[in-house]
């Protein structure tokens, strides 16, 4: 099997005459990286009808939660969202002066979510480094989730540092 990171072929892994590359066939590992550009991944859920309950409860909890621009989007737009700022937290090692409002949710003209940090949490991600957040947001049914990943755009200095146990 090749070690290369680069597929054979073509971009989609098929040669000229349309066949599946020898290597796609045999399949290809992608081991995670150990050179420290991945600074976290950060993961949650928000159970919709939770978060409905609470909004209805408690309506000044939406003002605290979601910037203007988000309050009006549907519930579960709004789970979603939440999901992605608990997400974003985790993957920076959860900023200490964490506002709700610091980590909004966009969308591009094709509607991909990216994240805009304001306050605190942008300041931890520029003292980690970040230069890139990767966002993916999805619900079904009564659940919504988000995962982040943080990172580097040069690998970090302290990489493949052995860590004790």
């Amino acid at each position: 099997m090749s070690t290369s990171s680069e597929p054979r072929g073509t971009a989609a892994g098929r040669t000229a005459t349309g066949t599946a590359d020898a290597s796609i066939a045999e399949g290809r590992a992608f081991p995670p990286r150990e050179d420290g550009r991945i600074v976290g991944v950060g993961i949650d859920v928000a159970q919709i009808s939770r978060l409905e309950g609470l909004l209805e409860r408690t309506p000044a909890l939406g003002e605290r939660l979601f910037a203007p621009e988000e309050r009006e989007l549907s519930l579960a737009s709004r789970a979603a969202r939440v999901a992605a700022k608990e997400a974003v937290g985790k993957a920076l090692g959860h900023p200490g002066d964490f506002s709700w409002q610091d980590v909004t949710v966009q969308r591009t003209a094709v509607r991909r979510p990216y994240l805009v940090l304001r306050g605190a949490t942008l300041a931890a991600a520029e003292e980690l480094g970040v230069t890139h957040l990767h966002l993916s947001l999805s619900h079904d049914g009564d659940i919504a989730t988000a995962i982040v990943v943080a990172e580097r755009a040069e690998p970090s200095p302290t990489a493949n540092i052995e860590v004790p146990r």
